[in-house]
């Protein structure tokens, strides 16, 4: 049985967190900043570090959407931090223009013009769109090779093996090829289909296909072969840094910025981020090598920082990090929503009732194979 069924069952918001309309936690407030592009310049850059330190815990949380969150906000300063986004440009109008810009962006950008030509055209048309279930999100995966599969979406924007453009539905192999100039009517379209025969119920569109066949109109074109999920050191557009379980310290990220050379930071759902500009860097604060057990490792905040974690999370998953062996991934969720990794892990640890349920290559809300493990059970069940 799906744990997700059982009456321990987490409670499960059928919405993400913005700004706007922030998350409690047990630390206070979550307040998500959504980038533009998934980047933010300099000046955005500093100022959201001076702002998890003035109004948070001084730690930035980035997502496995790529997005930032200020972490232990208090809500009577809730207001005062939405006027300083919205002067820093990192705010949109509404909650609902905010809701809908539900979109990650590919860091490797900038080459011939294709995602900067494509981003601005799809987020002038989200107010056309239908309603759509919360927590769908597209995902615009349009560097030389796609490198977001991973990563959650509902519609993907990425290059075609034969041809320049497609869109493709999640969970479908294939997509429709389009143009920059067409891209956001086959959007419109595609989302229509999937409200006209009944998706809202599904929820996200992979979950819909399993049951709905999806017209040919919309497939038959496949995407590049997908590339290798990069790792810290420099790149063409600069310098990519490791942040463990996605924290990244305000004050470290503000010194980074002491060189002039770095224009700008690109965000990533990898639990990195992109330093443009850069060419070398000298930091303790983050990862800059590759191979780091650490980047292998996922956990949420966890308790008491979570009001759903039963259990604390981050101590144990760094204790364990370098206990695994090279290649495998690790999850420790505070809960059975898994919120840290939407997916399955070689080692998945939940907390319930104060102890540890183990899943072997599978997702946090699936069935364990043990149950009410001690953390000495942990360890002795993982070196084994």
């Amino acid at each position: 049985m799906n744990r997700a069924a059982s009456a321990k069952a987490p409670r499960v918001k059928g919405w993400c967190p913005g700004a706007h309309r922030p998350m409690a936690s047990g630390d206070g407030l979550v307040v998500r900043v959504r980038p533009q592009m998934s980047r933010l310049d300099r000046t955005q850059a500093c100022r959201l570090a001076e702002l998890a330190i003035g109004y948070g815990n001084g730690v930035i949380d980035l997502t496995s959407r790529g997005n930032l969150q200020i972490r232990g906000v208090d809500q009577d300063r809730h207001g005062a931090l939405l006027e300083a986004l919205m002067d820093a440009h990192l705010l949109d109008a509404t909650a609902e223009d905010e809701a809908r810009r539900n979109i990650l962006t590919t860091p490797f950008w900038g080459q011939d013009g294709l995602t900067e030509n494509l981003y601005p055209r799809i987020v002038a048309g989200l107010r056309a769109l239908p309603n759509l279930p919360a927590k769908m999100g597209i995902v615009l995966d349009t560097g030389a090779q796609p490198l977001l599969s991973l990563a959650s979406g509902d519609f993907r924007f990425e290059r075609g093996a034969q041809t320049a453009l497609i869109l493709r539905a999640d969970g479908a192999v294939t997509g429709m090829e389009i143009s920059p100039d067409t891209a956001l009517s086959a959007l419109a379209d595609l989302a229509q289909w999937f409200v006209d025969s009944g998706g809202a119920q599904a929820g996200r569109m992979r979950r819909h296909l399993e049951r709905n066949a999806l017209p040919d109109g919309f497939q038959g074109h496949a995407p590049r072969r997908t590339g290798t999920t990069p790792q810290p050191g420099p790149c063409p557009e600069g310098y990519l840094l490791g942040a463990g379980f996605g924290a990244v310290d305000a004050r470290g990220l503000i010194g980074l910025f002491a060189d002039d050379a770095v224009v700008g930071l690109r965000c990533t759902p990898w639990r990195l981020f992109l330093l443009e500009g850069a060419s070398k860097v000298a930091t303790d604060c983050f990862v800059t090598k590759p191979g780091a057990h650490i980047l292998n490792v996922h956990a949420c905040p966890g308790a008491p920082l979570c009001e759903q974690g039963e259990i604390e999370t981050r101590a144990l998953a760094e204790a364990l990090a370098t206990r695994m062996p090279k290649g495998q991934s690790l999850h420790v969720s505070g809960c059975a929503k898994g919120c840290a990794h939407a997916g399955p892990a070689d080692v998945t640890l939940v907390g319930a009732d104060g102890k540890f349920d183990l899943v072997r290559h599978d997702a946090a809300w699936d069935e364990p194979s043990a149950r009410g493990l001690s953390i000495d059970d942990v360890f002795k069940e993982l070196t084994q």
